[in-house]
């Protein structure tokens, strides 16, 4: 009867909460914290000044090229359908005609090569021309 006495005094037994473990916890869970934020790297970056953009007079007696490359890789000049080798002696051509205000529109189709507009960007360059204007919305082959 020793076994029945035992449990006719304490009844039920009553739940504890343990303090204990639950600083264990809270200890690790800030040391994780700790050590993560200190492995953590600096992020360097570099300070951009980006264009502002200014009225300037439009000068309208020289009018600006516009190149169109389409998805087929064929080369539009001011909406007339060329050859892609003839891009360079237009561009040249141009150049030497308005020599202080060659102006030119690059544009593509939304399905165009990537590699076709950076040729013509590239013969662009060559022709020495400066302002370069890249067009980033949808415009329709040969429009």
């Amino acid at each position: 009867m020793a076994g029945g006495s035992s449990s006719s005094k304490g009844g039920k037994k009553q739940a504890r909460i343990e303090i204990i473990p639950l600083i264990d916890v809270i200890f690790f869970l800030l040391a994780t914290f700790v050590l993560f934020t200190l492995s953590l790297n600096k992020i360097q970056s570099l300070d951009v000044v980006l264009p502002q953009a200014s009225n300037v007079e439009k000068n309208d007696d020289v009018e600006s090229v516009t190149i169109q490359v389409s998805d087929a890789g064929t080369v539009y000049w001011n909406r007339e359908l060329i050859q892609t080798s003839e891009v360079a002696p237009r561009l040249q051509n141009y150049a030497a005609q308005h020599p202080t205000d060659a102006r030119v529109l690059v544009t593509s189709d939304d399905r165009a090569k990537y590699g076709a507009t950076i040729l013509v960007l590239d013969e662009v360059r060559k022709a020495g021309i400066s302002k370069v204007s890249i067009e980033t919305v949808w415009r329709g082959t040969g429009r």
